[in-house]
């Protein structure tokens, strides 16, 4: 099967939900979109289920239009971010539900459901009642549901967001494996940019209702098309310096040059933005062609074995990402350092002029 979503807009009142969207899906491909809080995500999804309807634009399945097509008469299966299960039935009867639906025989509903929760690890709780089960159960058996209808087009809003850390990491690495051994359409949203690299396949980079990027998962992360995905692709998001190019050197701030070569070999002369990421910023020296900068602490959070260092440096935000726990107070000035391989050129727009080479990234 072939999804597409052309010239897609949707207007709640007189705002913007979603501008021009063109997407084109095909069957057995993993689809992460990745976008921050308000992104649209949630609203394309809804548009590509039949639950809501664009303003503008088409929705085409095998170049069908289904537009105005109601979700019930869609081969569709979507899975929200709460623990959407019938409290009064049990594991088994939630998950047969969509077979029941569709007049199923019930020896061929019984073979599927418990296959189904077999792969999800929740067989053996299939007499239970959805009260009865963790946060974590409860929502593999919204999953199950979903996907014992082999629908050809499956959508995940945000799943794992209500669900701990390790459970989430857990779920992360079956759902990949799961999907992989599909042909069906998949559809994934994460606010993550950890999680939609995990996921992998086709990445989809939205902003403000508008896809600012799509391609490989790797692919996007290694060159992002603008600052604007380089900061969602990335967390923290990253590190921007203004910086002047001339002949031969780019100029950081506070008297610190950088010579034009490797990557930066030929720049043309002029205003950039250089990028790079936290943890490619270091509070101790790892090569000698390190370049040291001078800033002032602005808060150090520390996050498990890692420590987060926000400083200002040249009136401007940073990040350090740092492995273990660091202790500083606020307006402590520090020394930390950046490789000049490891940094992003864009343009004063916004838009990528140099990535780093592969080995650097």
């Amino acid at each position: 099967m072939s999804f597409s979503i052309s010239k897609v807009d949707k207007l709640v009142g007189r705002e913007m939900y979603l501008a021009d969207i063109d997407l084109h899906l095909e069957s057995g491909s993993q689809n992460v979109i990745l976008g921050r809080t308000l992104a649209g995500k949630t609203t394309l999804l809804r548009i590509m289920a039949g639950l809501d309807r664009p303003s503008r634009g088409r929705i085409l399945e095998n170049e069908t239009d289904m537009t105005g097509v109601s979700v019930r008469k869609r081969n569709v299966a979507m899975v929200y971010q709460q623990f959407v299960n019938y409290p009064s039935l049990s594991v088994f009867h939630n998950i047969a539900s969509p077979l029941k639906l569709a007049g199923l025989h019930k020896d061929v509903i019984a073979a599927r459901v418990r296959d189904t929760a077999a792969v999800l690890h929740i067989d053996h709780l299939l007499d239970r009642l959805p009260q009865e089960l963790s946060g974590g159960q409860q929502q593999r058996t919204a999953i199950a549901r979903a996907l014992v209808k082999e629908a050809s087009l499956l959508l995940l809003d945000e799943p794992l967001v209500n669900l701990d850390y390790k459970l989430r990491e857990e779920l992360r690495a079956e759902l990949r494996e799961i999907f992989g051994r599909r042909d069906s359409i998949v559809v994934y949203t994460t606010t993550e940019p950890s999680e939609a690299l995990m996921l992998g396949g086709n990445l989809v980079v939205m902003n403000e209702g508008r896809v600012l990027q799509t391609g490989q998962a790797e692919e996007v992360y290694r060159r992002p098309a603008t600052v604007k995905v380089a900061e969602i692709l990335s967390d923290p998001p990253i590190n921007v310096l203004r910086t002047r190019v001339d002949q031969t050197a780019a100029h950081l701030g506070e008297g610190l040059s950088v010579p034009l070569d490797g990557h930066l070999t030929g720049l043309t002369p002029g205003d950039y933005l250089f990028g790079v990421r936290s943890h490619h910023l270091f509070l101790n020296r790892q090569h000698p062609r390190d370049i040291e900068l001078h800033a002032r602490v602005e808060l150090a959070e520390i996050n498990g074995s890692e420590t987060f260092i926000h400083l200002t440096y040249n009136e401007r935000p940073l990040v350090v990402q740092e492995e273990g726990v660091h202790q500083y107070r606020i307006g402590d000035s520090v020394s930390f350092y950046v490789r000049a391989r490891k940094f992003y050129i864009f343009g004063q727009e916004g838009e990528l002029v140099r990535a780093p080479l592969f080995e650097d990234i």
